[in-house]
């Protein structure tokens, strides 16, 4: 019995021989990055059961259970539209303030809720990260699927209310809408990748996304129109504000659901705009996706 078992080196030698295999896919450029979502695509069973786990962990106990998810955006659009569209007279320079609000309202809190929930994957699922390998990028993708949920809920509401009050017509600017979404998934991922990643080895990067994304709402044209912003703000200033990602969603949604039927004054050449931040919000995932892959390699270690 004891003459069969393996000296030290026979075990390293046999060990030798065998091919090598890679944890994870190879860390440099374009190749890299096809190599995390080839892992990702394998491991897509796993990734829909966190989506699923995120979202019933948020409503655990509740006898609401998913209404809850309408509960922040109705009580923020009864706030809004009463104290500054009716006490501060917001409402008399624009027509069918609610739905103006509802729909900048519903594209911003998909946004707000995929970098938030997205910079604080890695840490809340620290168990899982420092026992078995999988590829991480499926936490912060986690939490893109549980905010298109949502935004799903909330989606639904806004089209019923868009017909009711009249401003919803089929036509080519419900292009606008879709890709307002794909600007959003695109900018929300990259940045929610970026984020979470940086948050493993700095942990006040979540709380500084919490201020910062309340700034980002009200830097929005959410409660105003991007004229007011444009009759106070310099040329260079402007240029920046109105080619915003964040921006130009908000202002496609807008074009969308409530413009036309509400003499709204589009922002010119925002398909082009779009177009460009879309191409641009390309790169910046890739980026993301690359930093991430980078970084991940010690988030055991410092979980």
């Amino acid at each position: 019995m004891a003459g069969s078992l393996e000296s030290p080196t026979e075990r390293s030698a046999r060990l030798l021989a065998e091919p090598w295999q890679y944890a994870g896919g190879p860390s440099s450029g374009v190749s890299g990055t096809i190599a995390s979502i080839r892992e990702i695509w394998e491991q897509r069973r796993l990734l829909r059961l966190l989506t699923g786990r995120e979202l019933k962990s948020r409503y655990k106990d509740s006898a609401g259970g998913f209404l809850w998810s309408l509960a922040k955006p109705l009580t923020q659009l009864f706030i809004y539209y009463l104290v500054i569209g009716q006490f501060l007279g917001a409402a008399r320079g624009i027509e069918n303030f609610a739905i103006y609000i509802f729909a900048g309202l519903t594209v911003y809190t998909l946004f707000s809720e995929i970098v938030g929930a997205g910079t604080g994957s890695i840490i809340a699922n620290s168990g899982l990260v420092k026992k078995v390998y999988l590829p991480r990028e499926i936490f912060p993708l986690a939490a893109v699927g549980s905010a298109l949920f949502n935004f799903a809920v909330q989606f639904v509401i806004l089209i019923i209310a868009s017909v009711v009050v009249g401003t919803l017509s089929f036509g080519p600017q419900l292009l606008f809408g879709l890709g307002a979404l794909v600007l959003i998934l695109l900018w929300g991922t990259a940045i929610g990748l970026l984020l979470a990643a940086l948050n493993v080895y700095l942990r006040d990067i979540q709380y500084l996304v919490e201020v910062v994304l309340l700034l980002l709402m009200w830097a929005s044209p959410i409660l105003y129109s991007w004229q007011q912003a444009a009759a106070i703000l310099p040329q260079w200033l402007l240029e920046i504000y109105v080619n915003s990602p964040i921006t130009l969603a908000v202002l496609g949604f807008q074009e969308a659901f409530w413009s036309e039927a509400s003499n709204g004054v589009p922002l010119p050449h925002l398909a082009l705009r779009m177009l460009i931040a879309g191409a641009v919000g390309l790169l910046a995932l890739f980026g993301a996706q690359r930093v991430f892959s980078r970084l991940q390699g010690d988030f055991a270690q410092e979980l």
